[in-house]
């Protein structure tokens, strides 16, 4: 069996975890398959196939959300160590408050901050948000949820312009850079502060498109991810082997690529 790590992966508090499946099911019109969104249940998905470990987030939709929200994160990572966190942010915290955030986070020993345009609702390029690149960039990176046709938040070429504007934010694209708007994800080459993770595409993007993203970007540009609960594991990781690369691209994304990039 491989080794994996999954990098990609929301949790919440279990008196809300159940509302809050739903309410992402509604928001992408697909049935939740992966689980009931409690770290329980993650590790229990993620148990059938072996996975090691787990970056864990959610987001915050306004501000007052961010703080009780990263302390929730940081618990679980502490009852859980095979949990790696990411905090959340929000656009419309003073920009005094996001840097003493993200110190307060560093200190807890989070590894990233996750964010998620659409659901905050700030353009990824917007000067609104510069307040937060400007406190993480150096410090840890970003995971950005990029595309979805439905919306212009957060596209792949806003996130490009963020990337260039910015060389020293590391970024992760989830979805291949731009959920369900994969033919645009080529304005991303050569942007050596880009990653991307595998979350919420395969379902959709032909393997033989996935596999050319892939060489376009570069094998060692991607990482596995679930996007838990919205997909069981099991099915996850078949769909990333029906794309039928080399068994050291295959090490790569689902194991080695995490490791280096998290340092662990």
């Amino acid at each position: 069996m491989d080794k994996i790590i999954d990098t990609h992966a929301h949790i919440y508090p279990q008196k809300i975890a159940q509302k809050a499946v739903d309410s992402i099911g509604s928001f992408y019109d697909i049935h939740m398959s992966g689980g009931n969104g409690t770290s329980e249940g993650l590790l229990a998905s993620g148990g059938k196939i072996g996975v090691e470990r787990y970056v864990v987030h959610s987001t915050a939709t306004k501000p007052s959300q961010v703080e009780s929200i990263n302390d929730f994160i940081h618990g679980e990572c502490e009852k859980h160590p095979e949990f790696i966190g990411f905090a959340t942010l929000h656009p419309d915290m003073e920009e005094e408050e996001i840097e003493k955030e993200v110190e307060r986070v560093l200190s807890l020993g989070l590894h990233g901050i996750k964010l998620h345009p659409d659901f905050q609702k700030f353009f990824i390029d917007e000067d609104r948000a510069e307040k937060i690149y400007r406190a993480v960039e150096g410090k840890m990176p970003i995971l950005f949820h990029t595309g979805d046709a439905r919306y212009d938040y957060s596209t792949p070429l806003r996130m490009a312009r963020v990337a260039r504007r910015h060389p020293k934010l590391i970024s992760i694209g989830a979805h291949f850079g731009g959920y369900s708007r994969w033919d645009e994800v080529g304005v991303y080459k050569g942007l050596e502060n880009m990653f991307f993770d595998t979350s919420s595409t395969l379902f959709k993007l032909a393997p033989e498109k996935a596999k050319n993203i892939i060489n376009t970007m570069g094998v060692e540009k991607f990482m596995f991810g679930s996007d838990y609960p919205m997909w069981e594991h099991d099915s996850e990781l078949q769909s990333f082997y029906n794309l039928k690369l080399s068994d050291g691209d295959n090490e790569k994304i689902l194991y080695l690529n995490a490791k280096a990039f998290l340092g662990l």
